[in-house]
């Protein structure tokens, strides 16, 4: 909101008993993909359970995964034998939103094992549109993580990399803390963070990342 963003639900799957096991949001607006890139990864939370008599820990961890949309001019073919779409009726929080139709698609594909959806529009149309955007730019993606792999040096950083295997955060309740163990950086501000300034998280990333990418070069 601070940035001026625009934030579109793609798709939400509810967990089995409560919660949320996964979404996709499309954000759009200036810089947007600079901005966030260095939250993927694997963040890890930890706080006092308020499900457990004896108060003790719990540790819980979300996967987030960033990626650009594919840009207009750049095509990415897709060969139809390769994925398989389904539909299904989309879930909705009841009355008006529920849809009657099996409009939501899935589309998976088959190489690699990539599954996308999306359910936020009316139309099926729309949501294969939609899917099938977003399947194009997570292959986009693997395709640009398998190049920076093989051609990666040695000392390259974490920072900035777009690495989604590692854990990059932790969020310690208990103690009000917030830990970027890429860059060691520590900061007594929990709530400040989760309340969405997570400039003060990024800023110190894009410098330290800044700061790599000049060190590359200068060893050319």
């Amino acid at each position: 909101e601070k940035k001026g963003y625009e934030v579109d639900l793609l798709s939400e799957t509810g967990g089995d008993e409560a919660g949320i096991r996964s979404a996709a949001y499309k954000i759009s607006g200036r810089n947007a993909y600079g901005w966030l890139k260095s939250e993927s990864g694997v963040h890890r939370l930890v706080r006092i359970s308020p499900y457990d008599s004896a108060a003790r820990r719990h540790t819980s961890f979300s996967s987030v995964w960033v990626y650009p949309v594919v840009d207009d001019n750049i095509e990415i073919t897709v060969p139809d034998n390769e994925i398989r779409i389904d539909t299904y009726r989309s879930s909705g929080a009841g009355g008006q939103h529920v849809n009657t139709t099996d409009s939501a698609v899935r589309i998976t594909h088959l190489p690699t094992g990539i599954v996308v959806e999306c359910q936020d529009e009316r139309s099926q149309h729309k949501n294969r549109a939609r899917a099938m955007s977003l399947l194009q730019a997570r292959l986009r993606d693997a395709e640009e993580t398998k190049q920076r792999t093989e051609t990666a040096q040695k000392r390259r950083s974490l920072v900035g990399s777009g690495d989604r295997s590692e854990r990059i955060r932790s969020y310690n309740y208990p103690e009000g803390r917030v830990t970027d163990h890429r860059i060691d950086l520590k900061l007594y501000k929990l709530d400040e963070i989760i309340q969405g300034n997570l400039d003060l998280l990024i800023e110190p990333l894009t410098n330290e990342h800044q700061a790599e990418q000049l060190a590359a070069v200068s060893d050319i």
